[in-house]
């Protein structure tokens, strides 16, 4: 049996007006905070993200077809084949010290439309990068973040500025999970 649980989200639509919407996460459930523990520990490992506390409200459940991870009600993460990978929504509140890439005000048309990044973009990165991580993309004026993605190269070689992809992009702001998760 498939349940619905609406979940009540409040989005800015001016300065003076708010609007609610209802995200439809069906299949919703609590994770114990051992499996919340667990969550944490891999996604320091391949993120560098520990900052969300394991007593918090941890659900794990389905917005149409993506499987997702709410904390606190809020669509923080999500599942690509079957890795772990955070939403752009949960990078700004999470706000990790690491595994930043810095692209040009020149590459954020692209990125915004779920172009892959490439090296010659980049202004900066964390050297602790590593091959296979997962990375967050920001701008170089305002590090607003703008996609989440796997590093193709180590941090050290997107600095070098070797020709080529650098990190493939598998979530962004205006793709159908943003969109979803912003209903």
């Amino acid at each position: 049996m498939v349940l619905g649980v609406n979940l009540g989200v409040t989005l800015k639509t001016s300065k003076k007006m708010h609007s609610t919407m209802a995200l439809r996460i069906k299949n919703r459930h609590r994770l114990k905070e051992k499996e919340a523990r667990e969550l944490i520990a891999r996604l320091k490992a391949k993120a560098g993200i520990d900052s969300f506390d394991p007593s918090k409200a941890v659900d794990v459940g389905m917005l149409e077809d993506i499987q997702v991870v709410l904390v606190n009600d809020n669509v923080d993460f999500f599942y690509h084949k079957d890795e772990l990978m955070p939403t752009v929504e949960g990078i700004n509140r999470c706000q990790p010290q690491s595994h930043r890439v810095v692209v040009d005000m020149g590459a954020v048309g692209f990125v915004t439309k779920g172009a892959d990044v490439m090296t010659p973009g980049i202004v900066d990165a964390d050297p602790g990068i590593q091959q296979d991580d997962i990375v967050w993309v920001c701008d170089e004026k305002y590090h607003k973040v703008l996609a989440v993605g796997l590093a193709l190269i180590t941090g050290e070689e997107m600095r070098l500025k070797h020709p080529g992809k650098a990190v493939k992009t598998l979530h962004y702001v205006g793709d159908r999970l943003w969109v979803l998760s912003h209903q």
